[in-house]
């Protein structure tokens, strides 16, 4: 027992670092809509979400993760950050 309680640990020291990692993510991204605000350039691309999904599907084939399962991962924190971004 007192390995799953190590490993769990671990899980979480992970999920600290996904946190911080998605916390500079939206601060990047909100920089990126305050200068989309003053160049007139709406929120969404959608071709450069296409590009992102594409490189983390790439990604994840390298790191042995499911790409699609990985891509829907990306999608919600795209939308987390196109939120941040209005």
């Amino acid at each position: 027992m007192e390995e799953l309680v190590q490993h769990r640990k671990k899980v979480d020291k992970v999920d600290d670092l996904i946190l911080k990692a998605l916390n500079e993510r939206a601060k990047i991204c909100r920089d990126i809509g305050l200068e989309k605000k003053r160049k007139g350039i709406p929120v969404r691309d959608t071709l450069r979400e296409t590009e992102v999904y594409n490189r983390v599907k790439k990604k994840a084939v390298e790191f042995g993760l499911n790409p699609l399962q990985v891509e829907a991962v990306y999608r919600e924190i795209v939308n987390m950050c196109c939120d941040v971004q209005e």
